[in-house]
């Protein structure tokens, strides 16, 4: 038997996580990491007790595990990671945002009858390999940090690496605008993210009074 199996969830521990990281770095194949943590749920444990978490664990994993071409774990008491092989951040991030909405939906319907705590979301983040660090142990604290920097932000939400560089755009902007984004970039010597950034400053001083 496999000491590194979670007993609750079956699912691979953080040393299976590692293993498969250090593999694709080996062979220098991208891989993208994200790291998932239930929000509050030290919360619901004291409230409801410990069953009633394991209880929502263990949907949680369900819902993980049906996710196609992902590597699964369970890090640690309410986190768990997944990773993807030759995938890129943006991928990751499109991935991690569906992910989340259908989380939200678990919780809900774990939740429904415990009329002592709210639902339970999740904060994610992502990172990738090599965008984002070349060594196992730093793009696990690189996506660490970005699932941190989440749930600061309110938690039910995925955060990016910082600084992040990449902007989130193929499914907002037509091809013909991002082409014009790139262009005014290497004009202007400056990021696309940075950019975005000022027009969004912009368009929040001009509406937000």
């Amino acid at each position: 038997m496999d000491q590194h199996i979670d007993a609750l969830t079956q699912l691979g521990d953080r040393f299976h996580l590692e293993t498969f990281l250090e593999e694709c770095m080996t062979a220098d194949l991208p891989v993208a990491l994200a790291l998932l943590d239930v929000d509050r749920f030290l919360e619901l444990n004291e409230t409801l007790g410990r069953e009633t978490g394991d209880r929502m664990l263990t949907a949680i994993a369900e819902v993980l595990k049906e996710m196609a071409a992902l590597h699964v774990y369970r890090v640690s008491g309410d986190e768990f990671a997944l990773a993807a092989s030759g995938a890129t951040l943006e991928d990751m991030f499109l991935r991690m945002e569906s992910l989340r909405g259908s989380l939200e939906a678990v919780g809900a319907r774990e939740a429904a009858g415990w009329k002592e705590v709210q639902p339970r979301t999740v904060s994610i983040g992502v990172a990738q390999y090599p965008r984002d660090h070349k060594e196992v142990q730093g793009l696990i604290k690189i996506a660490a940090a970005a699932m941190w920097g989440a749930k600061e932000l309110g938690g039910n939400r995925v955060g990016l690496p910082q600084p992040e560089e990449m902007v989130m755009k193929s499914c907002y902007y037509s091809s013909a605008r991002l082409r014009r984004l790139k262009l005014v970039a290497e004009k202007e010597a400056r990021p696309e993210s940075v950019l975005l950034r000022e027009a969004l400053d912009d368009l929040l001083k001009k509406y937000d009074r």
